[in-house]
């Protein structure tokens, strides 16, 4: 059965948590690319709204990887309750899926 991969979505409040939770996947081997985006969220929290600066992360990594992935964010992150979504890649270029292998192993 060929392997299959995942988008996991995440989002962190400053760039500084961004690129380190970003560094700790990649190095770990849980993640072969994580890039970073500047995005606004506007969102409700303990029954508030609110609109703040975030950074989403892209995760490109083995869907075999996720609960991996969940894990170390999970433990890494400041939020309470961190989000964290995975989404299968259904088709991709053969070259970059098998970069994405490669660099999750």
């Amino acid at each position: 059965m060929p392997e299959s991969y995942s988008l996991v979505l995440s989002t962190a409040g400053t760039a500084q948590e961004a690129d380190r939770l970003a560094e700790m996947l990649v190095s770990r081997k849980l993640a072969a690319c994580v890039q970073i985006v500047n995005i606004a969220s506007v969102y409700t929290w303990e029954g508030e709204m609110h609109k703040e600066p975030e950074y989403l992360l892209l995760i490109k990594t083995a869907a075999g990887r996720y609960a991996e992935v969940e894990s170390a964010i999970v433990q890494h992150h400041s939020y309470e309750i961190p989000e964290i979504v995975q989404v299968p890649i259904e088709s991709g270029l053969p070259a970059y899926l098998a970069w994405i292998a490669a660099n999750t192993k």
